[in-house]
Parts: structure tokens; sequence; C-alpha cells
């Protein structure tokens, strides 16, 4: 195995979803770093359809709380569709089992109901992180190709910040107060919100820093043809 493929294997399976970090902001020169790297994601027919807004400090801490009174009022307004009832089968009962793994390691029981509530804002707390990118896309169509050509960007974006240290959580959660979000950062309504990614240094301190989730072994979800 080459070193390349070597350096590749280890970010990869190194990378995963922290919900704790540090203060610690990264400079504007490592921040420019890994958006130059997301930027060579592929696309379909190179339309690169990315439209993306990193937010920090005060910006940050408006949308912050934002999000919260939005959510509290009832007041989200999603682009797209997201509901754990259309999951079904192995999908359904995997988002069961991240959760589970999640609260228990944070030592929050299912009945306790006010626990939970705050672990939940800690998603619109962006988890602590100094930085977020809020992923936003053009229409087009059923929308399914642009929006695989942002996951593309997100994945780059993700390995990008693990490869230079850093860290980073893709949150569909953050696309739910899509209205609220393109007017804070007047954003076209041209564009539609998929979802943010919270990133800075992951906080090693954190009850939930070694929660890793299994993968599916190949076998599984791969059929090989000769």
């Amino acid at each position: 195995m080459t070193n390349k493929a070597v350096a590749f294997e280890e970010v990869v399976r190194q990378r995963f979803s922290p919900r704790a970090f540090l203060p610690t902001p990264l400079t504007d020169d490592e921040i420019l770093s890994v958006l130059q790297d997301a930027q060579h994601a592929p696309s379909n027919c190179n339309i690169q359809p990315w439209h993306v807004h990193v937010v920090s400090g005060e910006k940050k801490d408006a949308l912050r709380d934002a999000m919260i009174r939005n959510d509290e009022n009832g007041n989200q307004t999603p682009d797209f569709t997201f509901d754990y009832a259309d999951f079904y089968g192995d999908y359904f009962n995997r988002s069961q089992e991240q959760a589970r793994i999640y609260y228990e390691a944070l030592g929050v029981k299912r009945e306790d109901k006010e626990s939970r509530h705050e672990v939940y804002l800690r998603n619109y707390r962006f988890f602590e992180a100094p930085h977020v990118a809020f992923l936003f896309m053009p229409s087009f169509g059923d929308n399914v190709r642009v929006a695989s050509d942002i996951g593309m960007y997100g994945q780059n974006f993700l390995l990008s910040l693990e490869a230079r240290g850093f860290a980073g959580i893709p949150q569909t959660l953050l696309g739910f107060h899509a209205d609220m979000v393109r007017e804070m950062l007047q954003v076209s309504e041209q564009f539609k919100l998929l979802f943010g990614i919270s990133f800075g240094y992951a906080d090693p301190a954190a009850k939930t820093h070694n929660i890793r989730m299994d993968r599916l072994p190949l076998e599984k979800s791969v059929v090989i043809h000769k």
C-alpha cells in the first residue's frame, strides 16, 4: 500500500462526528484551505452548485439564538422534508441505536424529557463549535442530483478538516429554519438550505468524544459482479 493510500485510509476512517467542540477558532487561512479542498468536489456536468456561507463570532451567536427562538415557537421552515416516520426496517433501527448510544454517553435517560430537550438544543448551539458552514443549493428538477453534489462537497469539507487536525459534524437540523437563515445571511430565495456543518477543534474531554458508530460489513451493502 502506498503512502498516499495509507494517508487516505487513516483520514477517512478516523473522521467522526464530534458533538462537542473547543472554543478555539480556526484562522482565516485554515478555513480558506478547507474551502479550497472542498471546492474540488465532483458534480453532475460540472455545475458546481454549492453556495456556502461560513459563519463565526457574533453572527453565529445571533443565528444560534434566533434558531432556538424559532424552534420553541414552532416556526420551522425546512426546504426539504425530514421525518423519522419515513425510515423503516434496519434504517430506522440504526437511527435509534445511534440515538441510544449518544444519550447513554451523556447519562440522559429516556424518561428525562427536560434533559433530552437540552441535548436537542445543543444542535442549535452548534455543539459550541466556533464556526458553522451553511450549504445552500439551487433547485433543479427533483433536486436529487443537485443534493448529491452538495453531499460530495460536504464530504470533501469534512475529510479536509480531519486531514488538517480539525473536526466537523454535518447537521440536518440546521436546515430546518431555512427562511430565517436566508434572511439573516441575506441569501437569495433561489438557494435552498440543505444542511450545515459545525466545525473547529473537537473537545477530547467531552463525554461523547469516543463515540464511534459501527459500519455495515461490505456484503450488506455491496454486490460485486464479474
